[in-house]
């Protein structure tokens, strides 16, 4: 149905989306009368926000997309603003978001440290890989790759790839969801219907919500302890390199089995490191560590990525520990185990 506000309401609040159609008075309790109710902040309906930190959706530029190692900080100066945790579970604690976005840039939130660790994964226009798969769930997130623009003579320009497609099933519900730059198409059984990312909407059926917020993200929640967000990163139409892409966000994750795997979806259940031997490396602004993670002893590097589930503009720095050659000695096994056939394969 189009739409279950009470529902959308109570999970726009509980992941911090908020939209024209979920935003509400929230009123203290009856012994409270005098206070005056608490408005929460909501976009206006042409995509501004009240909040100057919010704007229109990214335009990206030459030197905008990074492709390196991230680039060292204080984290001292950051602790206020890092997006550690974003979704609550059945008992208010909060849960940590894992996230794969830009080159792709994998981030994985380890509240348990107060730290955060990422690594890029390298391959080519094209490659499917398994973002999250639970067996028992029956969840299945894949993100396909697509490149940046060549030259009119067919010459490749950059080795960067983004995510292009997003596809989400769920076994059980009988759900296929696939996310592009330019729609959403929600397959339900035999049912099929499309959205445009112009649209800000709220469909709930049975456990089931997906909410658009115009032209910068969407948020799907299943009902049953899984929430994502996926954001919309827009280029200048005209731009020579780069296109349309997308960002892949899991905000709640805290009822996935302890089967769960994936590129992010091993990290569900925690990781514990050790971090030791920080040591000046040949750039003064990105100093080394050794690391020791699953029996693994690794070297890795300091510095930051960005979040941008909720600002896909500017996003939020996150510090965090780089782990290098696709992730090598972090992820089980090695990146191209998790290079599946299609976008929708649950394998």
């Amino acid at each position: 149905t189009l739409f279950r506000s009470e529902q959308a309401l109570q999970l726009s609040l509980k992941y911090h989306f908020v939209t024209p159609l979920t935003s509400m008075v929230v009123t203290k309790p009856e012994d409270d009368e005098k206070d005056e109710p608490l408005i929460v902040d909501k976009p206006k309906e042409d995509g501004s926000y009240s909040d100057t930190q919010h704007s229109n959706p990214q335009r990206i530029g030459y030197s905008d997309v990074q492709h390196s190692i991230p680039q060292f900080i204080d984290d001292s100066d950051l602790q206020q603003s890092i997006p550690r945790h974003i979704g609550y579970d059945d008992e208010g604690e909060s849960t940590p978001t894992y996230s794969a976005d830009y080159d792709p840039h994998f981030i994985i939130h380890v509240p348990e440290k107060n730290d955060s660790l990422c690594f890029n994964i390298d391959e080519e226009p094209g490659v499917v890989l398994n973002l999250v798969k639970d067996p028992l769930s029956g969840i299945a997130v894949n993100g396909q790759l697509i490149g940046d623009k060549k030259s009119s003579s067919g010459e490749k320009l950059s080795n960067s790839t983004y995510f292009g497609k997003i596809g989400i099933s769920h076994k059980l519900m009988d759900l296929k969801i696939e996310v592009t730059p330019q729609k959403i198409i929600v397959r339900n059984g035999k049912r099929m219907t499309v959205f445009s990312w112009l649209e800000t909407i709220s469909m709930t059926q049975g456990s089931l919500t997906l909410m658009i917020n115009k032209k910068k993200n969407m948020m799907l929640s299943t009902g049953d302890g899984a929430a994502f967000v996926i954001v919309l990163h827009q280029v200048w139409k005209k731009h020579p390199l780069h296109q349309d892409f997308l960002g892949f966000y899991t905000v709640d994750s805290h009822k996935f089995s302890e089967k769960s795997h994936g590129l992010l979806g091993q990290f569900f259940h925690g990781i514990d490191f050790e971090v030791s031997d920080i040591h000046p490396s040949s750039n003064p602004q990105k100093p080394d560590a050794t690391m020791f993670v699953k029996n693994h002893k690794l070297t890795v590097t300091r510095g930051w990525q960005k979040d941008y589930q909720n600002d896909p503009k500017i996003g939020v720095i996150v510090p965090c520990w780089f782990v290098h050659f696709n992730g090598t000695g972090l992820i089980d096994g090695v990146h191209t185990d998790y290079i599946v056939p299609s976008l929708f394969s649950s394998v």
